[in-house]
């Protein structure tokens, strides 16, 4: 069973879980699993983890930082806030430079952003978006975010590079900007550069990974290690007879220099997994066999 990771750039059209399953089956991987997850209208960066390497996302989840680029389409809304919805508003204008300056400015800092009626948040015991599928309109409760970064790349494309906190919507940050510039808009494109410590440099497009799966080249030297991404948790070694004793779930005890909390645990530079100090003692929190 192949465990590791693919920094995979995720194209449009395919949603997240799609895209996994692809990259999945070429590594004959069992499992996989994802850090955040792209609509399929949006496109760039998505984490996979394969086999094992799934025990460590929660791991890699504790930077909420993320980063996109988006374009928007000024002048008209749809009801999903992006171009694959139904247009429900039009006749806005198009703003100026210094309008749209000043409205990514506002917007800079903690604000609190109403997510689109087409979202993954529950709204008495449902999915807003199966809702709005149905027809019905429910009011969503505002939810506060953080946006650190804000700008205006190309006035002529009307796109936007956003460095935010996790739980913005790209969506309904657009329509954000608009309401501050006294228009409408719907986004047309997202892509996501930076999540969770990752590029979008170091990602490999699906469509590459899969010319070179069907042509029989090597596309394994792709598949970073499970323990990839993990550079911010200090390493503990364990020799062999403490490392056999850990990995069966046993607690290992530790000098009091050692600090609390996480840690890589290694023994002869193989990977077992991440375990936890406390009380003189490290613990198995997630071992890998």
């Amino acid at each position: 069973m192949v465990d590791g990771w693919i920094i995979l750039d995720k194209p449009s059209g395919i949603s997240s879980r799609g895209a996994g399953g692809r990259v999945a089956r070429m590594f004959g991987a069992k499992t996989f699993g994802h850090i955040g997850t792209l609509d399929p209208m949006a496109s760039g960066l998505l984490p996979l983890a394969l086999g094992q390497a799934t025990k460590m996302i929660p791991y890699l989840e504790s930077d909420k930082i993320k980063e996109y680029l988006f374009s928007i389409k000024w002048g008209t809304q749809t009801d999903t806030l992006d171009a694959k919805g139904r247009e429900i508003k039009s006749g806005g204008k198009t703003p100026t430079r210094n309008e749209i300056i000043s409205a990514c400015e506002k917007l800079i800092g903690e604000y609190e952003q109403i997510p689109p009626q087409y979202s993954a948040i529950h709204v008495n015991g449902q999915r807003a978006y199966q809702m709005a599928c149905h027809g019905i309109s429910v009011d969503i409760p505002p939810r506060r975010v953080l946006i650190k970064e804000l700008e205006l790349v190309d006035f002529d494309t009307a796109t936007f590079r956003v460095v935010c906190g996790v739980g913005t919507y790209v969506r309904s940050l657009a329509r954000d900007i608009a309401e501050f510039c006294g228009t409408l808009a719907t986004v047309d494109m997202i892509r996501r550069i930076r999540t969770n410590g990752f590029n979008i440099k170091n990602a490999v497009k699906l469509d590459f990974l899969e010319n070179l799966y069907n042509n029989g080249a090597d596309f394994e030297e792709y598949l970073k290690p499970i323990d990839f991404g993990l550079g911010d948790i200090p390493v503990l070694n364990l020799n062999d007879g403490d490392a056999d004793f850990y990995k069966n779930g046993g607690f290992v005890e530790m000098a009091a220099a050692i600090e609390s909390g996480p840690h890589r645990v290694y023994t002869d530079d193989k990977f077992i997994g991440i375990g936890w100090v406390g009380n003189g003692s490290l613990r198995p929190k997630r071992t890998i066999k």
